[in-house]
């Protein structure tokens, strides 16, 4: 039996795990969360998919465990796509407004004036291999007059749109298309996870009066940085906490399993979190007999490799920003995602950032919301929520791979039109 039209569904694709979100569109228009799985990843590095039948038997495990929780049979889901094969460019269409006659009421803005520009906004070139994930409005203007948005209706000569245009690696996303599609299910729309992370833990006004989020999750950190109410710049970059336990284990030459417990056990990313020095003890492995480590020296090996990934993060912010970013970006750094979970991690990113940074997790959502308030299920919430606002048809773009990236495309235009609708 199809789940009910008010179900929808969050897919998070990580890297460490595989989350899925059931929520259903509650009475006051808002989600309850009524399903949570997890589910670990075995087939997914940074971002990508590099073992399909892994990843498909890791969402099968997730969606299950999700569907007993609810008690629903879920058919589609909303899902993300991270991986440092992501780019974002900004860029601006101009067209002229002109009608027979050349009286100012024909200078009318019409609908179809603003898929034109629209049009020549998306009008970039990319490599065969490259398609368009995502055309998010930023503003329109009018006849020089900036900060538009909506200009359907008003009179004009030129119209200009301002873009932001993400694109990933064709290959990336059918993968996910396929793995998907094997563990039974449709993508309805697949969804940059930092935009989706972005919904679940950022606020309207903070995003209207200048933020940035990094989501540090366990093969990646996401960048999404937005102005004035719109997107302006995202950024993956292909780190993430999994390379914290790497360096652990490779510092104490234990295996990552036993780095990975130590991690969430004794990890602090800040030496000034330190209140005893305390002995820590490493079990024997191959040929090395048990040992002793202290507390200051596993928070070393953890606060150098999260000083580095934040300042990368740092320093693609200033790349995008510019080195005055702080003023462009008033309401601060929030961060989120499982790998930030370590304490301490908003401490050493607020001395590489110069200034507050705001741990957060995901809100926005009732039902079962205590159980996913952890900043690991940001983008998973995120996903659904996107859903909610966007939302799709049941078809989706479960179809044949070579149909995928049309219907990508065509969406976008209807993405436009909700935004301004």
């Amino acid at each position: 039996m199809p789940p009910p039209s008010n179900i929808i569904t969050g897919l998070d694709l990580g890297t460490t795990k595989v989350s899925v979100i059931i929520t259903e569109v509650d009475e006051y228009g808002g989600l309850s969360v009524v399903g949570i799985g997890n589910s670990p990843a075995q087939g997914m590095r940074r971002g990508v998919v590099v073992n399909i039948e892994k990843t498909v038997h890791a969402i099968q495990t997730a969606v299950e465990e999700a569907e007993r929780m609810s008690g629903l049979e879920i058919t589609s889901v909303y899902t993300g796509i991270a991986g440092d094969h992501i780019r974002s460019i900004n860029s601006r269409g101009v067209i002229a407004i002109s009608r027979k006659g050349g009286h100012i009421a024909q200078n009318e803005i019409k609908p179809g004036d603003v898929d034109r520009v629209i049009d020549a906004a998306k009008a970039v070139s990319m490599p065969l291999e490259r398609e368009v994930l995502h055309v998010i409005p930023q503003q329109f203007i009018v006849d020089e007059h900036r900060g538009i948005h909506d200009p359907v209706g008003q009179a004009g000569v030129r119209l200009e749109a301002d873009v932001h245009i993400i694109t990933g690696a064709v290959a990336s996303a059918q993968n996910i298309y396929r793995c998907v599609k094997r563990a039974g299910l449709v993508v309805k729309d697949l969804v940059l996870e930092p935009l989706a992370s972005s919904y679940a833990v950022l606020e309207e006004d903070e995003k209207e009066l200048g933020v940035g989020m990094i989501d540090l999750g366990g093969g990646t950190t996401d960048i999404a940085v937005f102005q004035e109410g719109a997107i302006k710049h995202t950024h993956v970059i292909a780190v993430g906490g999994q390379l914290v336990t790497r360096d652990i284990a490779i510092g104490l030459s234990i295996p990552i399993e036993h780095a990975e417990r130590l991690k969430r056990e004794y990890g602090l990313a800040h030496s000034e979190l330190i209140k005893e020095d305390t002995l820590i003890t490493l079990p024997s492995f191959g040929s090395r007999p048990e040992s002793e480590i202290s507390l200051s020296q596993l928070t070393q090996i953890i606060q150098y490799r999260m000083q580095e990934i934040f300042e990368f993060a740092r320093d693609e912010i200033m790349r995008m920003m510019g080195p005055n970013y702080h003023q462009k970006i008033p309401a601060g750094i929030i961060l989120t995602g499982g790998g930030a979970l370590i304490r301490g991690a908003d401490m050493i990113a607020a001395e590489v950032f110069g200034f507050p940074v705001q741990m957060r997790g995901p809100g926005k959502v009732r039902g079962l919301s205590s159980m996913v308030e952890s900043p690991i299920f940001a983008t998973g919430v995120g996903l659904a929520l996107y859903g909610l606002k966007y939302p799709r048809t049941a078809e989706g773009f479960g179809g044949d791979d070579s149909k995928i990236f049309n219907k990508i495309f065509n969406r976008m235009k209807n993405w436009w039109d909700e935004f301004f609708s």
